[in-house]
């Protein structure tokens, strides 16, 4: 099933927490929406499934618009933060409730139960209360629980905030591998990039309830739109070195000697700029006209790799180098940049500079 979300916004007195949003989400895909806390995507998630109400704008799932539907008749399956689940009832049971409200034949509903329990791995534990189970045990049971209703959507709402690091990547992993199974359309929130770079077919990263970028994971990390979303994906996150940038030249803040970047020399703009560089996009040894004179502020050994802080003007910088190089604080060196990973932003609002061949492809 398709969601469209048309000029959405939930506003909470003067607050737009969700604000004119526009989004079509694929049929059959896992969508995450990222972003810090208080960007909108919980509001979203609870607009979606019928627990908010829509200041104005419209949802369509398909061609139904279910903007005043009320939650029960949207079909939606919905796993929270705290799994919250029934103390008192077995693993079976809870898995079974919505269909019991739903009126299905008890021979029915504890057949599809049991199905949705081997689907998520927990069919030797129908008879335990949830206090019996692990956290990862519990999730387990909150997703059985949810798609046991043949949702046309499941909805989940930071699902893995609660486990340790292990169960998380397990967790995530296993999201993935069952919504892939049974091909329902899943909306992830999150606010952890690592999360949904890893399972999301998409990602909608928002920032102050408006949507900064909606794209292929990897892409979003290739082709940030603006200059937080470069901030945001990466670790560690991308270098900004503030400047001067005009006719294809770049004076850094606090340096003495222009740098022609030729990328850029199709760049109508002449003003203060962050040139954006992730710290893989260094090298020493492609000779060219990007060179970045800088001087060695410390290194550190990491396995192959070093890790090592440059300063160019006044700014630092991190930067990957191979640990063969041997590099010194203190030692002046001639960095270039790679093809991938670097970018120009304009400082006053982060918009995007792009050369003359590159903004079609871009946008």
């Amino acid at each position: 099933m398709k969601v469209r979300f048309e000029n959405l916004t939930k506003s909470f007195g003067a607050l737009d927490a969700v604000n004119h949003f526009n989004v079509e989400l694929e049929d059959g895909e896992l969508i995450s929406l990222l972003g810090p806390s208080g960007c909108g995507k919980s509001t979203i998630l609870n607009m979606l499934a019928g627990i908010l109400p829509v200041t104005s704008g419209k949802i369509w799932f398909d061609d139904d618009d279910v903007t005043n539907l009320p939650p029960e008749e949207r079909g939606i399956g919905l796993v929270f933060q705290n799994y919250a689940l029934y103390p008192h009832m077995s693993v079976l049971k809870n898995i079974c409730f919505p269909l019991e409200i739903q009126k299905v034949p008890k021979k029915e509903r504890e057949e599809r139960a049991i199905e949705m329990a081997k689907l998520v791995h927990v069919e030797t534990m129908l008879d335990r209360k949830p206090k019996q189970l692990s956290g990862g045990q519990q999730q387990r049971v909150a997703i059985a629980r949810a798609l046991v209703k043949r949702p046309r959507l499941l909805l989940l709402d930071e699902p893995l905030s609660n486990l340790d690091a292990r169960l998380r990547l397990e967790m995530r992993e296993e999201i993935r591998r069952i919504q892939q199974e049974t091909k329902v359309t899943a909306i992830f929130v999150t606010h952890d990039q690592e999360e949904a770079m890893s399972i999301s077919d998409h990602i909608v990263l928002m920032k102050l309830g408006i949507k900064q970028q909606y794209d292929e994971p990897q892409r979003l990390y290739d082709e940030p739109a603006n200059q937080f979303v470069a901030d945001f994906l990466g670790n560690p996150p991308i270098n900004n070195i503030p400047g001067k940038f005009d006719n294809g030249t770049f004076l850094p803040d606090g340096g003495s000697e222009a740098i022609m970047l030729d990328r850029f020399k199709s760049v109508n703009y002449t003003g203060r700029v962050n040139l954006s560089v992730r710290s893989e996009s260094f090298t020493t040894d492609n000779a060219g006209s990007e060179t970045l004179p800088c001087v060695v502020e410390s290194v550190y050994k990491l396995g192959k790799d070093e890790m090592a802080r440059f300063r160019l003007g006044s700014s630092e910088f991190r930067a990957y180098i191979p640990s063969d190089e041997g590099l010194e604080a203190g030692q002046s060196v001639k960095l270039h940049l790679k093809k991938r990973g670097v970018f120009l932003y304009r400082l006053d609002d982060g918009t995007r500079l792009l050369p003359n061949d590159a903004q079609a492809e871009v946008n």
